[in-house]
């Protein structure tokens, strides 16, 4: 009997150790193919440098011939899962938030904070969001058209009138920092507006980047300036709380008092004060590049297809022929720019201002006949099928018409804004700003490109060659 027992003791920790090697061999020959490449950085170096040559597009899809529609790699000092296709989409933005997270890279979840809406799960997500999308919806934004309206007519006379050349992209920033400043926070011009658009401008430079917090890196100057930005959100709400508490103001008068004034049964608000923050930011982050992205390479197309140019201009002249001179435009009249939306979908389909985001799994997954760990990133690539010829045919070829019948185009195909219950709440948003302000500037000036290279690279949103500098023609208003 002791034999016995001796011998069971001694034989149980191999069989141990055999059962536990041959788990891991198991584990590991599920994993998708591909290779995680150096550690930490991985191929982080190789997206950021395919992005900035603007050829990120050509390397997922290699990636996905090479290795199929499931692979892995490493991005920004994470084990990574590249999923891609109508299905993978799907995957994404309907998997419940209990299996898998919006959680971002590390960078951009240290820089806009951890209690943003793409970084929570479950509960706290639909908290946030249900806090979040009645000042969104198409009901509440109605009253800041006309806002939206005199902001852009200022910017043009401020930096458009009496000039004979400009540079697109860094004044359609400018003009969407005001118009979030105006519409969402309640911050008009100011000192306190300008420090607030430097820091922000800065803490961008380093959204995507491998999180080495060196003072020499990008990483580390935008966390310092994201610091800063959130010090002064921080101080708006502060304000906003005041004037809500204290001096009667109108709970829907900006975003930052209308999250204030979302309260529980208790008559608590239900959003923490870095939560109101760190969305704030997120608001920011999403509304600033998003539109002054679309509204730049609509204006380079428009520059260059002049049969688009007209169309576009014979629908906004027809929106408002019979509108009094100097009337500002209404929801109706944003209801008749089909046209004019239909070509900034298309823009949006074939020059997403978000080249791809990330996901993380919260437990094992199976997926494509492979297993997606526990705390993996998952990516995906917006290009993957906006510009597959199997879901829109000459996908290279600018072709608006794609648009008149959305319902003809697949489920979680088209995919700028995200889609099912993930889609971005600040969509609505972005839909009236891009049509008030071509409005504008197609019924005021004609433009010419000024270089001739009409190239560009991922910064890693779209950035066009030297900002897309135009020769402006004013019209007779």
């Amino acid at each position: 009997m002791t034999l016995i027992v001796t011998t069971l003791f001694l034989a149980f920790p191999p069989i141990l150790f055999i059962m536990f090697i041959r788990k891991r061999r198991e584990r590991s020959l599920r994993l998708p193919p591909g290779s995680l490449g150096i550690p930490f950085i991985g191929q982080s170096l190789t997206l950021l440098t395919k992005m900035r040559s603007n050829t990120a597009d050509e390397w997922v899809r290699q990636r996905a011939e090479k290795y199929g529609p499931v692979s892995k790699l490493s991005l920004f000092g994470s084990p990574t899962v590249f999923i891609h296709g109508p299905a993978a989409n799907k995957f994404t933005f309907t998997t419940d938030t209990s299996i898998i997270s919006n959680q971002q890279t590390a960078s951009i979840r240290t820089i806009m904070g951890e209690r943003n809406l793409f970084e929570l799960s479950s509960e706290d997500h639909r908290r946030v969001r249900s806090a979040l999308v009645p000042f969104l919806k198409p009901e509440s934004l109605k009253r800041y058209i006309g806002k939206m309206d005199t902001g852009i007519r200022n910017h043009l006379q401020m930096y458009w009138e009496g000039k004979d050349q400009v540079t697109v992209l860094p004044l359609m920033k400018t003009l969407t920092f005001d118009i979030i400043c105006s519409s969402l926070f309640g911050l008009e011009s100011g000192p306190k507006k300008e420090k607030l658009m430097n820091l922000f401008q800065e803490m961008m430079e380093g959204m995507w980047s491998v999180p080495i917090n060196l003072p020499f890196t990008k990483y580390n100057k935008s966390l310092r300036d994201s610091t800063e930005v959130k010090n002064l959100v921080k101080q708006l709400v502060c304000e906003k709380r005041i004037d809500l508490e204290l001096k009667g103001a109108s709970s829907n008068q900006d975003l930052i008092t209308s999250l204030l004034s979302v309260r529980n049964e208790d008559n608590k608000e239900i959003l923490s004060e870095d939560e109101i923050v760190h969305n704030v930011v997120l608001i920011m982050v999403a509304g600033h590049d998003t539109s002054s992205v679309v509204i730049t390479f609509i204006m380079r197309l428009l520059a260059t297809n002049k049969t688009v140019y007209r169309a576009v201009l014979q629908e906004q002249e027809d929106v408002t022929k019979d509108k009094p001179s100097g009337e500002l435009l209404t929801w109706d009249d944003l209801a008749k720019m089909k046209y004019t939306w239909r070509v900034a979908m298309e823009v949006l389909r074939m020059i997403p201002p978000v080249f791809g985001s990330f996901r993380k799994a919260l437990k094992d997954i199976e997926y494509g006949g492979y297993l997606i760990p526990k705390g993996w990133q998952i990516f995906w690539a917006t290009s993957m099928t906006h510009m597959d010829s199997n879901i829109f045919k000459e996908p290279t070829k600018f072709e608006p018409s794609r648009f008149e019948n959305q319902a003809s185009v697949p489920p979680y195909c088209y995919i700028p804004f995200g889609g099912g219950a993930r889609v971005c709440p600040g969509n609505e948003f972005a839909r009236i700003e891009i049509l008030v302000a071509i409005h504008y500037l197609v019924t005021r000036y004609t433009w010419e490109l000024c270089c001739s290279d009409d190239s560009y690279i991922r910064d890693p949103m779209p950035v066009p060659t030297q900002g897309l500098p135009v020769k402006l023609i004013p019209k007779k208003v």
